[in-house]
């Protein structure tokens, strides 16, 4: 790679680094992603409603979230064309080149940002060279940025390189409340995919080290949960309302002490709760928002399942009524072993790779796995890589970045493990 493409690819990422966007939100990365996908010249663009099913999306903000985003994105000199087609919370795009006879090989990226206020701090290299997040209280802290600038340089070399068949780039909107998997698994554009690969930066692996494909990533669902019952003066009257924050503190407690599970790994996590009006009123409605998981999908289903029975036993003991809504999940998904192995036999000839980890446990949750196991019922194979990445600090962190090296590898590996599929199969 030259060192005009290196310093592009940086370029880029720093761009949208700048601009971090929340799920469904992404109007102007989207349109960055236009441009540049015009740039290198696909033979076919899809964006927005035409990349993904919209009955399909889940976890959509509400209008008077989307609106700020597209004006702020308009205000910006985004292109009216694009905004139109991204209206109404229907971000990301699919972009195709056709090579003539093949396989259908493609590569899923995500590209939203994250509700966390970026450092300032002196050492965080964003703020120090002038690419931090413009948008306060978001940011992008797991790579995503990344992620995107990395399926352009793919498209781009894979263009210019000898490949024969078909390459589709999906550029997935809403991961980070899983969102978005499913609708672009929906669409119809994964159908024909015959390997499918979606790619990561970092997970505490250093730059240089390749892992050809995970396991074990853990099903989950995103659940709230809103108690709703009868205020009252908390002194005058204690027992003339029924307490809805008493309902909720119940089901929070009693969700912890679900039980485990013999067959394997399960969470549960409350993290947001939201209600009540003032220190002297028995609140009458309350929202918790929190999550479950499970080794399998099957024990993500039982622990959900159980947590619903506990949020109705809360309710029914403070005589209150709630209403669970899962807002978004996503299935577990394991990396194919031939696909797996065979990435790893070509990243072990990519320069800059120095360790190359057949398998992992992920350990987390990816709603690329909608799109996997989409690719996989079909009769193909599907894996999960991860590209090392020196990150100074966790992911969804304030002072997350990665290191810029791991941008040409991503590149190198993926684009010559596409090319090497048109030319041999795992």
């Amino acid at each position: 790679m030259s060192r005009d493409v290196r310093s592009r690819l940086a370029g880029l990422r720093r761009d949208f680094h700048r601009h971090p966007e929340p799920g469904w939100c992404e109007f102007r990365t989207t349109a960055r992603i236009v441009d540049e996908l015009e740039r290198i010249g696909v033979d076919e663009l899809y964006v927005g409603r035409e990349a993904l099913s919209s009955a399909h999306r889940m976890a959509v903000p509400p209008e008077s979230e989307l609106v700020p985003w597209l004006d702020r994105a308009r205000e910006a000199g985004v292109r009216a064309d694009v905004l139109e087609r991204t209206a109404d919370g229907h971000t990301g795009a699919v972009a195709v080149l056709e090579r003539g006879e093949g396989p259908t090989v493609g590569l899923r990226v995500d590209m939203d940002g994250i509700s966390l206020r970026e450092s300032t701090e002196a050492g965080h290299r964003p703020a120090d060279e002038g690419f931090r997040s413009e948008h306060d209280g978001y940011m992008h802290a797991c790579g995503h940025d990344a992620h995107a600038t990395i399926a352009l340089g793919v498209l781009e070399a894979v263009k210019e390189g000898e490949f024969a068949g078909t390459f589709k780039a999906f550029f997935q909107p809403a991961e980070e409340m899983s969102g978005g998997g499913k609708p672009m698994a929906e669409s119809g554009h994964v159908d024909d995919v015959d390997y499918l690969f979606a790619v990561h930066l970092g997970l505490e692996n250093p730059t240089g080290t390749v892992v050809a494909g995970v396991e074990k990533p853990l099903a989950m669902a995103h659940l709230t949960a809103t108690f709703e019952e009868a205020s009252a003066h908390a002194g005058k009257a204690p027992d003339g309302g029924a307490n809805a924050m008493q309902a909720m503190t119940t089901a929070v407690q009693n969700a912890y002490a679900i039980p485990r599970h013999s067959e394997g790994m399960t969470r549960v996590n409350f993290g947001r709760v939201e209600g009540g009006t003032a220190s002297n009123v028995i609140a009458e409605e309350i929202t918790l928002e929190g999550e479950v998981r499970g080794e399998t999908t099957a024990l993500m289903e039982y622990t959900r399942t159980e947590l619903e029975r506990v949020l109705y036993a809360a309710a029914e003991m403070h005589d209150c009524d709630v209403t669970p809504r899962v807002v978004s999940e996503s299935p577990r998904t394991d990396s194919d072993a031939r696909l797996r192995d065979f990435v790893g036999e070509v990243a072990a000839t990519v320069p800059g790779v120095e360790r190359v980890v057949p398998t992992a446990d992920f350990g987390a949750s990816e709603d690329a796995t909608y799109l996997m196991e989409r690719v996989q019922r079909n009769g193909g194979l599907a894996t999960y890589l991860l590209v090392g990445t020196d990150h100074p600090t966790s992911h969804h962190t304030p002072t997350f970045d990665i290191d810029d090296r791991s941008l040409e590898i991503g590149v190198d590996v993926l684009t010559d493990s596409v090319i090497a599929l048109s030319q041999r199969r795992p």
